[in-house]
Protein backbone atom coordinates (compact mmCIF):
# COMPACT_ATOMS: atom_id res chain seq x y z
CA UNK A 1 0.00 0.00 0.00
CA UNK A 2 1.36 3.61 -1.19
CA UNK A 3 0.05 7.25 -0.56
CA UNK A 4 -1.45 7.51 -3.73
CA UNK A 5 -0.23 10.67 -5.92
CA UNK A 6 -1.11 13.99 -5.68
CA UNK A 7 -3.52 14.93 -8.60
CA UNK A 8 -1.50 16.84 -11.74
CA UNK A 9 -1.55 20.87 -11.22
CA UNK A 10 -3.14 22.69 -12.96
CA UNK A 11 -1.54 25.55 -14.63
CA UNK A 12 -3.31 29.01 -13.20
CA UNK A 13 -6.17 29.59 -15.52
CA UNK A 14 -7.23 33.47 -16.46
CA UNK A 15 -10.64 34.03 -15.02
CA UNK A 16 -13.27 36.58 -16.44
CA UNK A 17 -15.23 39.56 -14.76
CA UNK A 18 -17.49 41.48 -16.44
CA UNK A 19 -16.39 44.45 -19.04
CA UNK A 20 -17.36 47.70 -16.37
CA UNK A 21 -14.92 45.75 -13.70
CA UNK A 22 -12.12 45.49 -16.52
CA UNK A 23 -13.22 42.86 -19.73
CA UNK A 24 -11.92 39.27 -19.37
CA UNK A 25 -8.52 38.31 -20.84
CA UNK A 26 -8.66 35.92 -24.26
CA UNK A 27 -9.17 32.90 -23.16
CA UNK A 28 -10.42 33.57 -19.82
CA UNK A 29 -12.99 31.08 -17.69
CA UNK A 30 -15.82 33.04 -16.13
CA UNK A 31 -15.46 33.04 -13.35
CA UNK A 32 -19.28 33.53 -11.50
CA UNK A 33 -18.41 34.28 -8.14
CA UNK A 34 -16.52 37.10 -9.34
CA UNK A 35 -19.78 37.86 -11.13
CA UNK A 36 -22.48 37.46 -8.54
CA UNK A 37 -20.27 39.64 -5.98
CA UNK A 38 -19.79 42.38 -8.23
CA UNK A 39 -23.63 42.40 -9.38
CA UNK A 40 -24.42 42.38 -5.17
CA UNK A 41 -21.85 45.15 -4.85
CA UNK A 42 -24.20 47.41 -7.48
CA UNK A 43 -27.28 46.80 -5.84
CA UNK A 44 -28.52 43.69 -6.68
CA UNK A 45 -29.63 41.95 -3.51
CA UNK A 46 -30.69 38.61 -5.48
CA UNK A 47 -26.88 38.16 -5.94
CA UNK A 48 -25.94 37.86 -3.10
CA UNK A 49 -28.68 34.92 -2.20
CA UNK A 50 -27.39 33.06 -5.07
CA UNK A 51 -23.87 33.50 -4.00
CA UNK A 52 -24.85 31.89 -1.07
CA UNK A 53 -26.72 28.59 -2.78
CA UNK A 54 -23.58 28.24 -5.09
CA UNK A 55 -20.63 28.70 -2.79
CA UNK A 56 -21.91 27.16 1.00
CA UNK A 57 -21.43 23.81 0.16
CA UNK A 58 -17.97 24.16 -0.67
CA UNK A 59 -17.51 25.99 2.25
CA UNK A 60 -18.96 23.68 4.99
CA UNK A 61 -16.71 21.03 2.82
CA UNK A 62 -13.95 23.04 3.72
CA UNK A 63 -14.30 23.61 7.28
CA UNK A 64 -15.67 19.68 7.45
CA UNK A 65 -12.04 18.58 6.04
CA UNK A 66 -9.57 20.55 8.07
CA UNK A 67 -11.57 20.81 11.34
CA UNK A 68 -13.09 17.21 11.24
CA UNK A 69 -16.58 15.42 11.12
CA UNK A 70 -17.06 15.71 15.03
CA UNK A 71 -16.23 19.29 15.02
CA UNK A 72 -18.78 21.40 16.60
CA UNK A 73 -21.01 24.07 15.63
CA UNK A 74 -19.28 23.99 11.03
CA UNK A 75 -23.01 25.32 10.28
CA UNK A 76 -22.72 28.37 12.47
CA UNK A 77 -19.16 28.69 10.73
CA UNK A 78 -20.54 28.75 7.33
CA UNK A 79 -22.67 31.60 8.33
CA UNK A 80 -19.42 33.17 10.09
CA UNK A 81 -17.96 33.10 6.74
CA UNK A 82 -20.56 34.38 4.85
CA UNK A 83 -21.25 37.44 7.32
CA UNK A 84 -17.62 38.17 6.88
CA UNK A 85 -18.22 38.07 2.41
CA UNK A 86 -20.97 41.12 3.78
CA UNK A 87 -18.67 43.06 6.00
CA UNK A 88 -16.72 43.07 2.66
CA UNK A 89 -19.19 44.02 0.31
CA UNK A 90 -17.50 47.48 -0.08
CA UNK A 91 -14.16 46.82 -0.70
CA UNK A 92 -14.05 43.50 -2.58
CA UNK A 93 -12.16 43.82 -6.32
CA UNK A 94 -11.76 40.82 -8.54
CA UNK A 95 -7.83 40.43 -8.50
CA UNK A 96 -8.50 37.12 -8.02
CA UNK A 97 -10.59 33.99 -8.39
CA UNK A 98 -13.53 34.60 -6.22
CA UNK A 99 -13.04 31.15 -4.68
CA UNK A 100 -9.58 31.84 -3.52
CA UNK A 101 -10.77 35.04 -2.07
CA UNK A 102 -13.10 32.87 -0.42
CA UNK A 103 -11.34 30.49 0.93
CA UNK A 104 -9.00 33.12 2.16
CA UNK A 105 -11.51 33.88 4.64
CA UNK A 106 -12.51 30.04 5.56
CA UNK A 107 -8.73 29.50 6.21
CA UNK A 108 -8.81 32.47 8.73
CA UNK A 109 -11.74 31.16 10.10
CA UNK A 110 -9.94 27.78 10.84
CA UNK A 111 -7.33 29.07 12.38
CA UNK A 112 -9.21 31.28 14.74
CA UNK A 113 -11.01 27.66 15.57
CA UNK A 114 -8.37 25.49 15.83
CA UNK A 115 -6.58 27.93 18.20
CA UNK A 116 -9.81 28.12 20.45
CA UNK A 117 -10.33 24.00 20.52
CA UNK A 118 -6.70 22.46 20.08
CA UNK A 119 -6.54 23.02 24.54
CA UNK A 120 -9.91 20.99 24.75
CA UNK A 121 -9.51 18.35 22.13
CA UNK A 122 -7.52 16.16 19.52
CA UNK A 123 -7.52 17.77 15.93
CA UNK A 124 -9.29 14.65 14.31
CA UNK A 125 -9.58 14.76 10.03
CA UNK A 126 -12.82 12.60 10.50
CA UNK A 127 -13.66 14.72 7.63
CA UNK A 128 -16.60 13.09 5.86
CA UNK A 129 -14.25 12.63 2.85
CA UNK A 130 -16.63 9.85 1.51
CA UNK A 131 -19.64 12.78 1.57
CA UNK A 132 -17.53 15.21 0.08
CA UNK A 133 -15.46 13.96 -2.67
CA UNK A 134 -12.61 12.22 -0.85
CA UNK A 135 -11.57 8.93 0.71
CA UNK A 136 -14.62 6.50 -0.14
CA UNK A 137 -15.54 3.58 2.21
CA UNK A 138 -16.18 0.50 -0.18
CA UNK A 139 -19.68 -0.58 0.00
CA UNK A 140 -20.66 -2.98 2.33
CA UNK A 141 -22.12 -5.38 -0.87
CA UNK A 142 -18.61 -5.63 -2.34
CA UNK A 143 -16.60 -6.73 0.86
CA UNK A 144 -17.11 -8.90 3.67
CA UNK A 145 -17.34 -7.82 7.05
CA UNK A 146 -13.92 -8.71 8.15
CA UNK A 147 -12.38 -7.00 5.11
CA UNK A 148 -14.67 -3.93 5.45
CA UNK A 149 -13.38 -3.26 8.64
CA UNK A 150 -10.21 -3.82 8.51
CA UNK A 151 -10.73 -0.51 5.22
CA UNK A 152 -12.34 1.64 7.63
CA UNK A 153 -9.50 0.94 10.04
CA UNK A 154 -6.91 2.54 7.18
CA UNK A 155 -9.10 5.56 6.54
CA UNK A 156 -9.31 6.16 10.03
CA UNK A 157 -5.52 5.71 11.06
CA UNK A 158 -4.96 8.10 7.59
CA UNK A 159 -7.60 11.06 8.97
CA UNK A 160 -5.68 10.84 12.17
CA UNK A 161 -2.00 11.37 9.94
CA UNK A 162 -3.35 14.27 8.10
CA UNK A 163 -5.30 15.93 11.49
CA UNK A 164 -1.32 15.93 13.00
CA UNK A 165 0.20 17.80 10.39
CA UNK A 166 0.69 21.28 10.83
CA UNK A 167 -2.29 23.82 9.94
CA UNK A 168 -0.45 25.06 7.32
CA UNK A 169 0.30 21.94 5.51
CA UNK A 170 -2.97 20.44 6.23
CA UNK A 171 -4.52 23.53 4.51
CA UNK A 172 -2.49 22.91 1.58
CA UNK A 173 -2.43 19.42 0.97
CA UNK A 174 -6.88 19.52 1.18
CA UNK A 175 -6.86 22.99 -1.15
CA UNK A 176 -4.54 20.95 -3.68
CA UNK A 177 -5.92 17.55 -3.35
CA UNK A 178 -9.75 17.64 -2.79
CA UNK A 179 -10.32 21.48 -4.01
CA UNK A 180 -8.28 21.31 -7.15
CA UNK A 181 -6.70 24.54 -6.37
CA UNK A 182 -2.91 25.09 -7.75
CA UNK A 183 0.19 25.97 -6.25
CA UNK A 184 -0.21 29.64 -6.66
CA UNK A 185 -3.93 30.00 -5.74
CA UNK A 186 -2.80 27.69 -2.36
CA UNK A 187 0.05 30.49 -1.63
CA UNK A 188 -2.49 33.17 -2.25
CA UNK A 189 -5.34 31.59 0.56
CA UNK A 190 -2.35 31.47 2.89
CA UNK A 191 -0.57 34.52 2.52
CA UNK A 192 2.68 32.62 1.31
CA UNK A 193 4.95 31.88 -1.82
CA UNK A 194 4.50 28.99 -4.60
CA UNK A 195 7.59 27.50 -3.98
CA UNK A 196 7.02 27.12 -0.28
CA UNK A 197 3.28 25.75 -0.78
CA UNK A 198 5.61 23.01 -3.10
CA UNK A 199 7.69 22.88 0.05
CA UNK A 200 5.26 22.53 2.32
CA UNK A 201 3.26 19.93 0.68
CA UNK A 202 6.40 18.03 -0.27
CA UNK A 203 6.66 17.76 3.95
CA UNK A 204 3.07 16.44 4.35
CA UNK A 205 4.03 14.02 1.85
CA UNK A 206 7.05 13.09 3.80
CA UNK A 207 5.61 12.93 7.35
CA UNK A 208 2.87 10.95 6.18
CA UNK A 209 4.95 8.20 4.18
CA UNK A 210 6.65 7.99 7.77
CA UNK A 211 3.56 8.05 9.98
CA UNK A 212 2.01 5.48 8.17
CA UNK A 213 4.51 3.22 6.91
CA UNK A 214 4.01 0.69 9.87
CA UNK A 215 0.38 0.82 8.37
CA UNK A 216 1.42 0.35 4.70
CA UNK A 217 3.86 -2.67 6.14
CA UNK A 218 0.66 -4.42 8.05
CA UNK A 219 -1.36 -3.88 4.58
CA UNK A 220 1.53 -5.57 2.79
CA UNK A 221 1.42 -9.14 5.01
Amino acid sequence: MTLPPDPPQRAAVPFAVPPAAGGAPEGAVPDRGAELMLAWQGGDEQAFHELVDVYSGQVYALLTRFLGRGHPGREDLVQEVFLRVVKARARYTATARFSTWLYTIVWRICINETERSRSRRHLSLDAGLDDEGGLELPDSAELDPAEGVARADVIREVRAAIAELPDSQRIAMVLARYHSLSFAEIADVVGSSEKAIKSMIHRARESLRARLQPLFEREAI
